[in-house]
């Protein structure tokens, strides 16, 4: 098979996977070989069949339906099948030349059977799988038009019943019962192709609701029944282009779909339809969607609704009034309807209501970020710069991080003000620093603000006053080795200390960085033949750690 190695094998699962897979080689059965496909049984929580094709990156590609193989994941029962493959060595295209001569076999013997005979042999097949037989069946009721029987059948086939235990399809069998979903699905779609489109319309609305009433017993882990109902909401809606029904019958359908609990599997847009609805369907949409929504101004599925068919006609007002019924408390439904306005050149309108967005929010420190840079951005093309800068100002003081600080610095810059807004701004994070209690890994605002100013001095002042965190303690050193490196040596010694007495290979990467930093502060003092003796004694306390002892072997250490 090209591009099966095991370079490929440990490039396409990565190492965890590659290497789990390693531990899975007995698990591998039934191995059948093809001409560019191999199969097999890997048996691992449960049992799952694993698929490795040459047609993919590297011309390899694998598919397993196990949980991770499903995500789309090159997965370790893949790997462990590819590396019992390989082990086969040279018996491989021998297997596969044998595989091709079976399969051109097979069709040659078949294809000069009679007829007779050839139904012969179905009918064994029939009788022996009845799986089968009861597929063949469908198709049969589907191609003569036997709606009861399609009916039945897909009832039949909906049903968790035979799957259930204790009323539910645990994940083991929510595949078969996938399947067997899959199989009604294909019958509706053979209805509308066979000129049938009417009675398959009806037939999805019943699988529709069928399938949503059975979903919530399902383990759909890997998303296979939300897939099939999203494919029955599409071949409802070919139905419907093929069968052209009432508008108005339709219309009530999908306002009554919508608005009940079997959209959610679904997820049908009813704009859509809007080619088969045409006008008359359009104006009961309408007509309903708004007595929806007046019942219910704050519901879900009715603002849906309402908002899909006020879209369709370019209704800004009508859109404007089912956001403006139910503000949330956060003003990010005020930005919604900025934008909104701002679509339809409405500029003024717009920004007064991301303006009442600021008004109405309690506490600026839960606001949608988003709206305070929209409006932000509006008075800044305005040449409102002494609002934005109030704005941000406001903002900061509600909620004091390296990113408010940012934004109205640079607020403030382009207005001409930073300096006397700076010294204000500090003041605020100098006396959060003196109320926090230290932390190691959540450091004073103060500190990350300096640096970020580039005033390195004031951030060493405060870090001493105040405290810091590793990370900002780290970012202090970096920047002043040159400058101070013996406060920078101080705190690359005090870092260090700690990660001596951790395993494994990020920490000895962290700790092989800090002597490098240590060595370098040693040359700016002048003073190298101190790091000698200290990185000779950390050799001998740490002997038993090779791999650290190697990385440092790899620096010159």
């Amino acid at each position: 098979m090209d591009g099966l190695t095991e370079a490929n094998l440990r490039a396409l699962a990565g190492a965890r996977s590659f290497e789990r897979g390693l531990g899975y080689l007995d698990a591998v059965s039934g191995v059948d070989v093809g001409d560019t496909r191999v199969t097999a049984t890997v048996h691992g929580t449960e049992r799952y069949e694993a698929e490795l094709s040459s047609d993919g990156p590297r011309g390899l590609a694998g598919a397993c339906d196990c949980p991770y193989g499903l995500e789309g994941n090159f997965c370790k029962h893949l790997v462990a099948l590819g590396l019992t493959v390989l082990a086969q060595g040279d018996s491989l295209p021998r297997q596969r030349k044998a595989a091709r001569e079976r399969a051109e076999g097979l069709d040659a013997w078949l294809s000069g059977l009679s007829k007779d005979e050839l139904l012969a042999l179905l009918r064994d097949q029939i009788a022996e799988d009845r799986q089968l037989r009861r597929r063949l069946e469908l198709r049969a009721a589907t191609a003569r038009g036997d709606l009861p029987a399609v009916r039945a059948r897909v009832r039949e086939l909906l049903d968790i019943g035979p799957f259930a235990r204790f009323g539910y399809v645990e994940y083991a069998d929510a595949r078969a019962y996938a399947d067997r979903a899959g199989q009604a699905l294909s019958a509706l779609r053979a209805l509308t192709g066979s000129g049938r489109a009417a009675d398959a319309m009806v037939l999805a609305r019943e699988a529709m609701r069928l399938l949503a009433g059975a979903v919530e017993s399902v383990d759909d882990s890997d998303g296979r029944l939300g897939q099939i109902g999203a494919d029955l909401a599409d071949a409802h809606h070919d139905a419907c282009r093929a069968a052209r029904p009432d508008p108005e019958e339709l219309a009530r359908w999908l306002a009554g779909h919508v608005l009940g609990e079997a959209d959610d599997l679904t997820d049908i847009d009813p704009l859509d339809y809007e080619d088969v609805l045409g006008e008359p369907g359009m104006t009961v949409l309408r007509k309903l969607a708004v007595e929806a929504w007046r019942g219910n101004r704050t519901g879900w599925a009715e603002k849906y609704l309402m908002e899909r068919v006020a879209a369709a006609g370019g209704d800004v007002d009508a859109l404007i009034a089912v956001h403006a019924a139910d503000l949330a408390p956060n003003g990010h439904t005020h930005l919604v309807i900025a934008r909104e306005l701002d679509g339809a050149g409405r500029p003024d309108e717009a920004l007064r209501w991301a303006e009442r967005g600021i008004r109405e929010i309690e506490d600026l420190a839960a606001v949608d970020t988003a709206l305070i840079d929209h409006l932000s951005d509006r008075y800044t093309q305005a040449n409102r710069l002494p609002e934005a800068v109030t704005l941000r100002r406001d903002h900061f003081g509600a909620r004091r991080t390296l990113l408010t600080y940012r934004q109205l610095r640079a607020a403030a810059q382009a207005a001409d003000r930073w300096q006397a807004e700076r010294e204000e701004a500090l003041a605020l994070l100098r006396a959060d620093a003196r109320r926090r209690q230290r932390s190691r890994y959540d450091g004073p605002v103060l500190i990350d603000a300096l640096l970020d100013d580039g005033d390195v001095d004031a951030a060493w002042r405060a870090a001493t006053e105040t405290g810091a965190d590793e990370r900002q303690w780290l970012t202090l050193a970096d920047q002043s080795r040159v400058d101070r490196p013996a406060d920078a040596l101080d705190v690359y010694l005090r870092l260090a200390e700690p990660l001596t007495r951790q395993t494994g290979n990020a920490a000895y990467e962290q700790l092989v960085s800090l002597l490098l930093n240590i060595r370098d502060c040693h040359r700016h003092l002048g003073t190298p033949n101190e790091f000698t003796p200290y990185v000779t004694a950390l050799r001998t306390a740490q002997r038993r750690k090779r791999n650290l002892l190697r990385m440092m072997d790899e620096r010159g250490l």
